[in-house]
């Protein structure tokens, strides 16, 4: 079934029809519609896979997906004009320009935490660049997945737009195919194989990963800013239970100020989720009995080693834990790094606070590890914000909050390193699935004789003038 998929995909990629600026903008249009259209199903399906209430839902999924669709379509004619660029004198008479051009056939595999969100949004940039598409959402939410599927078949032909559900055998089966591009978003250790499966056929990649995102505290932080900074550390480490790949995921928080950060926190956590956020009906659950065991053996680990933690109540029949906030010691603490919570990427809601004094402490701790996704600043200490700027390498991040950065389509989003490789959201989507062929267009009329043997000590002479 995949081999006629991506072979009557490459028959109308070769037809031409999707090189067409109005064609693509009317494929994204009616998108648009079918994913408005379709909005109560979505809730429903996000509930059902990771227990979203529909304000999260619009305010994470759907509404971004909506709007990166909106400025795809407000843009599509100017990303896909030729782009005119210097001519060196050595080419006079001559024009230069790049043309966009789409790649191909495209494959997007997409992962389980926001299952519609990042299925449709690269799926929309490889569209507005020209390419046909085959989706693979995530087994974990078939829920949704079955919804994004079911958009995709009102919308587009199979030819064109395709969505290929299932499990490990599918993606293996997909992975043996040529395909033009490859865009995968999950974890490290799927984006390796991702990565080596697309070597075979030199095929690029685009690998969206994560990794451990560090925040950092400031004592620069006014009681005011504090409650503030605890505020914004919280919505973005537990909004989806924390199963967000650019979540905090530790916090490494000056020792003058770490007592009142943690009272700040944990009353924001209660604030927003309740005093029992397990009766919280619009508090989200782990997607799966394998990761919420990994999740409860974390916060159980930190209990045995009589590390405080605060929250961390669990529900194993519903696969649901609370916001859990553990204190651990300082950061030049070697024994931290013993513990599960500080080895991978955590991908729940668990929040580890560790102390620090030193400011060179931690950007050193951070440094040694590899380099993440995201990493956020918190601090009203200008010269020192510059300094963390530019000392620590991450893929992206927010200064006095955190995760909106990738809330933006004007914006690039990836990581680096072990975080990921290229990146897409707005024109830098459209540009990751596109290629941008150089052309010099020069007339026939008129030829320089420089460049033609024989050489003589004249030509060599206007040739190191044109091109020193």
């Amino acid at each position: 079934m995949i081999q006629d998929i991506l072979n009557s995909q490459r028959a109308f990629f070769r037809s031409g029809k999707t090189l067409s600026v109005p064609f693509r903008r009317a494929a994204l249009v009616a998108l648009r519609k079918a994913v408005m259209e379709n909005e109560a199903k979505i809730n429903a399906a996000l509930q059902a896979d990771l227990g979203k209430g529909s304000t999260e839902s619009y305010m994470c999924e759907t509404g971004m997906v909506l709007s990166g669709l909106r400025h795809a379509i407000r843009h599509i004619r100017s990303y896909s004009r030729p782009r005119k660029v210097h001519t060196p004198l050595a080419q006079f008479p001559a024009r230069s320009y790049m043309i966009p051009e789409p790649y191909g056939n495209v494959l997007v595999m997409s992962p389980w935490n926001y299952p519609l969100l990042l299925s449709l949004a690269p799926a929309a940039s490889a569209i507005a660049a020209g390419n046909t598409v085959i989706i693979k959402p995530s087994a974990y939410s078939p829920a949704t997945s079955a919804v994004v599927a079911s958009i995709i078949r009102s919308v587009f032909p199979e030819e064109y737009v395709a969505t290929v559900e299932g499990g490990r055998d599918v993606n293996s089966d997909l992975l043996e195919q040529k395909f033009d591009y490859i865009f995968f978003t999950g974890s490290k250790s799927v984006g390796r194989l991702v990565m080596r499966k697309a070597s075979e056929h030199l095929t690029p990649v685009t690998l969206e990963l994560g990794g451990k995102s560090p925040v950092i505290a400031d004592r620069t932080l006014a009681a005011r800013n504090l409650r503030t900074a605890a505020r914004r550390i919280v919505f973005g480490k537990f909004l989806n239970c924390g199963q967000t790949c650019v979540a905090p995921d530790y916090v490494l928080v000056h020792n003058d100020i770490a007592g009142d950060f943690l009272s700040a926190c944990t009353e924001e956590t209660a604030r927003m989720f309740g005093e029992h956020p397990l009766e919280n009906p619009d508090y989200g659950k782990i997607v799966n009995r394998k990761h919420f065991d990994r999740l409860a053996g974390m916060i159980s680990e930190l209990k045995e080693r009589g590390i405080p933690v605060f929250g961390g109540e669990s529900e194993p029949d519903s696969l649901r834990i609370g916001p859990a906030i553990a204190r651990l010691s300082d950061v030049n603490d070697t024994g931290n790094e013993s513990l599960a919570v500080m080895q991978d990427e955590i991908f729940g809601p668990v929040l580890p606070v560790i102390t620090y004094t030193d400011i060179e402490d931690a950007i050193n701790y951070i440094d040694g590890k590899p380099r993440p996704l995201a990493a956020y600043v918190f601090t009203d200490d200008g010269d020192l914000k510059e300094t963390l700027l530019r000392r620590l390498h991450f893929g992206g991040g927010c200064v006095n909050d955190t995760i909106i950065h990738l809330a933006t389509e004007n914006m690039p989003f990836g990581g680096v390193g072990e975080s990921g490789m290229g990146h897409y959201h707005g024109k830098y989507g459209f540009e990751t699935f596109s290629h941008l062929k150089s052309i010099v267009d020069k007339p026939l009329r008129t030829d320089l004789p420089m460049r033609y043997r024989p050489y003589t000590a004249l030509k060599e002479k206007i040739i190191r003038h044109f091109l020193k």
